[in-house]
């Protein structure tokens, strides 16, 4: 009895470890197939980046000489350095839905909904894609920030800790960004509550001013907006260095992107 009561575990195990390869095989060919649009077109990634860059560079530099808001003894420009890095991330991540639509008016979501995969791998596979340009606008930004002699903290720990903030980002944002999608549907509808949601986003956020220094009502809205944490984290490890409230920061950032993934794999299907 326990023989066989051991066989059948190890088949349920196995059966489980062949399912999750399979199922992270479809994310990584969903993945290699968002990649290839980049390739194919990456001047996005380069228009992209010039607002972020006007807002580092242009309002940075503006307030910096102005000393109007405190930012605990470092200069302006680089207080809002990672506050416009994460900007830029979620900017770019926020309307990666377009081509979700794009494709649907295609056809090709349909043709995708036929395959033997589960809707899960169809979002995991396009945040792939959201994730490569999270990177490659945090790779400008930054340069940028080194060009024009921004004041950085540069460790081992705070470039593995970008890298998965910026991953964490560009999926949360992703996953918002496709279930918009799936409620818009259309192009025009999803370009008009994008915007709409983007820059309050970011003015509610602490990307360019303490959150200490906002109105009650304000405040609130911060604490609840998860550019805030984002913002937190790359503050913490590119220019303060307090990394108190940064584990706290990514297990809040990690539940709310399991949320949206869930959410958007049970909407996925209405863009069939």
């Amino acid at each position: 009895m326990n023989l066989e009561k051991y066989a059948v575990q190890q088949g349920v195990y196995n059966n489980v470890w062949k399912n999750f390869v399979k199922w992270f095989n479809d994310c990584l060919t969903l993945g290699e197939m968002e990649m290839r649009r980049i390739r194919h077109d990456p001047t996005d990634i380069f228009t992209r980046a010039v607002q972020p860059i006007l807002w580092l560079l242009v309002f940075g530099g503006t307030f910096t000489r102005l000393k109007a808001i405190p930012t605990g003894g470092v200069p302006y420009i680089t207080f809002i350095t990672p506050g416009i890095l994460s900007q830029s991330v979620m900017f770019i991540a926020i309307f990666y839905g377009l081509n979700l639509i794009w494709d649907k008016d295609q056809g090709i979501v349909q043709k995708f909904m036929a395959l033997p995969v589960k809707r899960s791998a169809f979002v995991v596979g396009r945040t792939m894609g959201a994730t490569v340009r999270g990177f490659s606008q945090a790779v400008i930004i930054l340069l940028v920030a080194i060009l024009i002699k921004i004041q950085i903290r540069w460790s081992i720990l705070s470039v593995i800790g970008i890298i998965i903030t910026v991953m964490i980002e560009s999926i949360l944002f992703s996953s918002f960004s496709m279930i918009l999608a799936a409620l818009m549907k259309t192009r025009e509808r999803f370009m008009g509550i994008g915007q709409m949601i983007t820059m309050p986003l970011f003015f509610t956020s602490s990307a360019i001013y303490p959150i200490d220094i906002m109105p009650e009502w304000l405040q609130i809205l911060a604490i609840i907006n998860p550019l805030s944490y984002v913002v937190g984290i790359l503050r913490a490890l590119l220019v303060t260095g307090d990394l108190t409230n940064v584990f706290l920061y990514f297990a809040i950032l990690i539940g709310e992107v399991i949320v949206a993934i869930f959410i958007a794999t049970k909407l996925y299907p209405r863009l069939a």
